[in-house]
């Protein structure tokens, strides 16, 4: 599978409406100095762009797959938004996530229902155990972005970009796993060819580059990174398929860059995102305006970041000229 087709990310779009919300995407182009928009999924059920990938697959399952319940494993954006859907469908949901999961990220499951489950660092040790418990009590795995339904529903973020800003020279999407980034250029490149469609990881979480380079998917021994969303180590099979095929470019930033954006995001554009959800902002402050001056979007991608964690960073961000674009 080289692509999602425009059939499926319709069928999704069907699946999702009513449920997910339409986001806006918003006009910073004159805080930016630079034609620039942002696509805001932290505005999204959940906080985040996760629920429309978990409403779209759950939405598809038939009776016989749910009899039981559902199971993810996720490092908290997809937990939560696996629970919300679950939850809406009347079927019960069990996450597994990290030990080291943001607590705001863990209350958020459960207060929409999940029973929660712990396990390891890394999104393998999730996953084993997550299919350990499939096994065991006979759930069925909605996993965090390597499957078409889920694919399919992320790619509605990029027919969104399209139908908001048909004419986009560049849109960055940021990347954990790459169900995201599969989706938006699946829904872009076929809407609008010439557009550029540019992935972002953070340096210490860099498993598509990785991997790209290698012709293959990699794993990583380890990711460390600010932005906890953006942390698998290692990308989907048919998310890498689709990210080589239609893909232009995937970049990394650093920690402090991600830090950076967040900052100028909710000074300058009046916008609260997590780490991850500013990786791909960041990316496009500091490309610079698209050539011919021609306009660039950003997904943010989530907004679940805890009250004092949020004022620690904007404080690290404080100075005379921290907070512009560079």
């Amino acid at each position: 599978m080289s692509t999602i087709s425009a059939a499926a990310i319709a069928a999704a779009a069907a699946r999702i409406q009513g449920s997910a919300v339409r986001t806006p995407l918003l006009d910073v182009s004159r805080q930016a100095d630079r034609p620039l928009r942002l696509k805001c999924e932290n505005l999204q059920v959940t906080g985040s762009f996760k629920y429309r990938g978990a409403t779209s697959m759950i939405t598809s399952l038939g009776s016989g797959e749910t009899g039981n319940g559902v199971i993810t494993y996720s490092s908290g954006n997809h937990a939560q938004a696996v629970a919300r859907a679950a939850r809406a469908r009347g079927i019960p949901a069990v996450v597994v996530m990290p030990r080291t999961a943001p607590a705001v990220k863990v209350e958020g499951a459960r207060a929409h229902g999940a029973e929660v489950l712990f396990e390891g660092t890394t999104s393998t040790e999730r996953r084993v155990r997550a299919e350990q418990e499939a096994a065991r009590r006979g759930l069925t795995i909605v996993p965090p972005f390597d499957h078409p339904a889920i694919i399919a529903g992320q790619a509605t973020v990029g027919r969104e970009i399209m139908e908001d800003a048909p004419a986009a020279a560049r849109v960055y999407v940021p990347i954990g796993g790459g169900g995201l980034l599969a989706g938006v250029a699946s829904a872009v490149k076929q809407a609008r060819p010439a557009a550029r469609v540019v992935g972002v990881e953070p340096v210490g979480a860099a498993c598509m580059a990785a991997s790209l380079a290698a012709g293959r998917p990699v794993t990583l021994e380890s990711t460390a990174s600010i932005a906890d969303g953006l942390l698998p180590v290692r990308p989907g099979d048919l998310t890498f398929a689709v990210v080589q095929a239609l893909v232009d470019e995937v970049v990394t930033v650093e920690d402090d860059a991600i830090v950076h954006a967040l900052v100028w995001l909710c000074r300058h554009a009046k916008v609260v995102v997590e780490p991850s959800g500013a990786a791909a902002c960041a990316a496009a402050l500091a490309a610079g305006p698209a050539p011919g001056n021609g306009e660039t979007v950003a997904v943010l991608s989530g907004g679940n970041i805890a009250l004092p964690a949020l004022a620690e960073l904007l404080g690290s961000g404080a100075g005379p000229t921290s907070d512009r674009p560079r």
